[in-house]
């Protein structure tokens, strides 16, 4: 289950494409795209926005038996 935030966004279509080239130079998807250069864009304001702790993926860890 994602604990992002998910939201709709419109963009003029020549953006959107201008970030799909982007995104695909950097191997990303728009999505993922699109929050670095949120991040990028916050960081030369100052402001700091931490990374969040991502989902642990796979099998949970087998347990002990006693």
């Amino acid at each position: 289950m994602s604990t992002k935030k998910a939201f709709a966004l419109r963009l003029d279509p020549a953006l959107h494409a201008a970030i799909e080239r982007s995104a695909a130079g950097d191997m990303r998807s728009v999505n993922a795209q699109l929050e670095v250069l949120l991040r990028e864009a916050l960081t030369r304001r100052g402001i700091k926005v931490p990374v969040s702790e991502a989902p642990r993926r796979g099998r949970p860890p087998r347990e002990e038996e006693e």
